[in-house]
C-alpha cells in the first residue's frame, strides 16, 4: 500500500501532466483563432477585390507562417496572392486543428 507521501508525489506528477497539456491545447486553440482573424481579415480584402494586402496584415501572416516552418514564410511577402496566403494559412490551421481533435481519443 503507496504511502501518503508517494500518493502525494503522483498526484503532484499528474497535476504538472495536465497543466502543460491545457496550456499546449490552449496556446494551439489561441493560434487557431488568431488565424481565423487573419483568414477574416483576408476575406474581406478579397471580396472587394483588393489585390493588395496591407503590409502589418502581410507581415503577420508570413511571421506566423515562418515559425509554423510554412515554406510561405520564407518567401518574399510582397508578391504572394491573397489566396495563396488564405490557402497556407488554412494548411497551418488543419494542422493545429487535427492534433487537437486526436488528443481527445
Amino acid at each position: 500500500m503507496p504511502t501518503i507521501a508517494e500518493t502525494s508525489h503522483e498526484i503532484s506528477k499528474l497535476y504538472e501532466v495536465d497543466h502543460l497539456t491545457r496550456r499546449e491545447r490552449n496556446a494551439r486553440r489561441n493560434k487557431i483563432l488568431f488565424i481565423d482573424r487573419l483568414l477574416n481579415e483576408l476575406e474581406q480584402l478579397n471580396i472587394v477585390e483588393e489585390v493588395v494586402v496591407p503590409t502589418p496584415l502581410r507581415t503577420q501572416c508570413r511571421r506566423l507562417l515562418a515559425r509554423e516552418g510554412h515554406p510561405l514564410g520564407r518567401g518574399r511577402a510582397e508578391e504572394v496572392t491573397i489566396a495563396e496566403w488564405m490557402d497556407a494559412l488554412y494548411d497551418v490551421q488543419d494542422g493545429l486543428m487535427f492534433t487537437i481533435g486526436d488528443e481527445d481519443e
